[in-house]
């Protein structure tokens, strides 16, 4: 893309529980602080409020153009988010944008979601995470064999509170036991648990078993490092989203996410760095095994907490 061109990006779906065309949007164009306040996610404009306004605003991208599945979402998003065309319809922004975000978070439905968009050569971003079922990843990784430009990553890979400096690698020294935490659901937010974690132990995780009841899961991932990594899903502890813990040989470290604005500014620089230098933030083939992960989770659960091999999911995939 032209490097001194501005990037048109379209944000595209909003479903309950995500509040993303809300706070990604202004991230990238400023907001109106005003409107913001009317925000049904009360942390959005919380997280916001606290970073001086002038610090808004992604240089050299604006998005332009939105759409919600409840019609009614949209004339708010676009108020507060400093958008200035609301469409019929997703389609409707091909031809007009240079990008889409997807920025729902259902892994069963974005496959839908993203197609037209595929078809008709724009690059896409999709929220975590980006595929929960084999069928679905299998399209997504066609989609990528055959050329397409897509992104799908949590904002917790790029929180500042989830990288380790030189100081705390030797407090911990070799790790032996990650605990990383989400609430909600397996399905819907163990991504981010598992990617705020992931780049501290690489590709090639072994197994995932699940250990689960209705308030809940905890998974139980193997890796060739010898790592024990364990994470809990559990619906209600709103409270301790974004919790890890990690234990070493020489020391213990608590990491908790404090800055949420950051973690997604990162996350939105990096999609736009990637529409202008066509340079990857992490291979595809990451997130492909971190949503082998996320389905080798799910199995385990539905087959009560059987071992489930994530070299087996893969193979199905590539089946």
């Amino acid at each position: 893309m032209n490097p001194g061109k501005e990037l048109r990006l379209a944000m595209l779906g909003m479903i309950e529980g995500n509040g993303h065309p809300y706070s990604w949007s202004a991230i990238i164009n400023g907001y109106d602080r005003a409107k913001m306040a009317e925000c049904p996610y009360a942390a959005i404009p919380k997280y916001l409020g606290a970073h001086p306004p002038d610090s808004m605003r992604i240089e050299g991208a604006r998005v332009t153009h939105i759409w919600t599945d409840d019609p009614a979402d949209a004339p708010k998003v676009a108020a507060a988010s400093l958008i200035e065309n609301i469409v019929a319809k997703p389609e409707d922004v091909i031809g007009q944008v240079d990008a889409v975000i997807i920025s729902t978070d259902d892994g069963d439905d974005h496959v839908r979601r993203v197609a037209p968009f595929v078809e008709a050569g724009l690059p896409v971003f999709v929220d975590k995470p980006m595929a929960t079922n084999i069928a679905d990843l299998r399209q997504f990784h066609r989609w990528h064999l055959d050329g397409a430009t897509i992104l799908s990553t949590s904002g917790m890979r790029y929180a500042p509170e989830m990288r380790l400096s030189a100081e705390q690698r030797e407090h911990l020294g070799d790790l032996r036991w990650i605990t990383s935490f989400t609430c909600k659901t397996w399905e819907r937010y163990g991504i981010h648990a598992l990617e705020s974690v992931a780049p501290l132990l690489g590709r090639e995780f072994i197994s995932v078993q699940a250990s689960s009841d209705a308030g809940g899961d905890v998974m139980h991932i193997t890796h060739p490092s010898g790592v024990r990594l364990t994470i809990g899903a559990i619906r209600d502890a709103y409270g301790s989203f974004g919790a890890v813990h990690l234990y070493g040989t020489k020391g213990q470290l608590p990491l908790t996410l404090t800055d949420t604005y950051s973690a997604f500014r990162a996350q939105l620089v990096a999609f736009v760095e990637m529409l202008r230098t066509g340079q990857r933030p992490l291979p595809f083939a990451d997130t492909v095994e971190l949503m082998a992960v996320i389905i080798a989770g799910l199995r385990s659960r539905e087959q009560d907490g059987r071992l489930v091999s994530v070299a087996g999911i893969l193979r199905e995939l590539r089946s």
